[in-house]
């Protein structure tokens, strides 16, 4: 139970919690005595929580027992957190399957942004920390995101962006780029050749929805010390096929 709080938020969370977690109802004073708050202050907070639903008088005793916004949250975030459960135990079984780390990307204000990742039981030496933003010209997700646009918009964007170099690798002539796009609207996924990080080599899948709209992509990151760029072409099929499961797990939480 949260107890001695000094900010506000603080004090909101232990009075929700001290309620929440009461197996009877629960007076003002009860609150105020079992938290070391104010009498006065633990009225106002109860006031505040009750008038957004969160708290709820039990009219005839004049106790405080938990308001159905509060109830209709705890039922979202078990939702939620099932959802989420889940969506990493798809990954964990592709990551299980192929043996290599593997991450949800989505793009975010030009950025690419992993949103999930799962990696191997055992790290190697080079792994990459999916908690980095990464730029769209030298990633897999990066890529299948560019290529699905039209081609006169995706020419106009890809003229207009900064194609910097982070490694010798890095593709930073737009024409090459652009032809690099083209290859993988065709094929439908991406790969990358140590374009952003050495020795770090990758590729991506869309996740679409029915309707063939991109919801984000799926893709896998391994050192070329164990897999040569040919060989990601054996990822492909996995991710596609785990693709499809995110796919409709994502359209469920719609």
């Amino acid at each position: 139970m949260i107890k001695n709080t000094d900010k506000p938020f603080e004090r909101m969370f232990a009075v929700l919690d001290y309620v929440a977690s009461s197996l009877r109802a629960v007076s003002t004073t009860e609150i105020s005595e079992e938290l070391k708050l104010p009498l006065n202050t633990t009225h106002r907070i109860v006031a505040n929580l009750a008038a957004q639903g969160f708290l709820r008088r039990v009219e005839d005793v004049r106790k405080i027992v938990v308001g159905p916004a509060l109830i209709k949250l705890m039922g979202k975030t078990a939702v939620s957190a099932f959802r989420i459960a889940r969506r990493t135990f798809i990954l964990e079984e592709l990551v299980g399957e192929i043996g290599e780390q593997c991450e949800i990307g989505v793009v975010h204000n030009n950025t690419v942004i992993y949103v999930d990742s799962v990696r191997v039981a055992e790290p190697q030496a080079l792994q990459f920390d999916p908690t980095v933003r990464a730029p769209l010209h030298c990633t897999s997700t990066g890529k299948v995101y560019l290529s699905r646009l039209p081609a006169d918009e995706r020419g106009r964007y890809v003229r207009a962006m900064p194609l910097n170099r982070f490694t010798e690798h890095t593709i930073t002539d737009a024409d090459a780029f652009l032809a690099h796009l083209e290859h993988a609207r065709k094929t439908g996924w991406a790969k990358t050749n140590e374009e952003f990080v050495l020795g770090l080599i990758g590729c991506a899948v869309p996740i679409l929805s029915p309707d063939n709209v991109l919801l984000a992509c799926l893709c896998v990151s391994v050192p070329n010390a164990r897999v040569s760029f040919e060989e990601l072409d054996k990822f492909r099929d996995p991710l596609e096929r785990a693709a499809k499961r995110l796919a409709d797990d994502i359209l469920s939480e719609k």
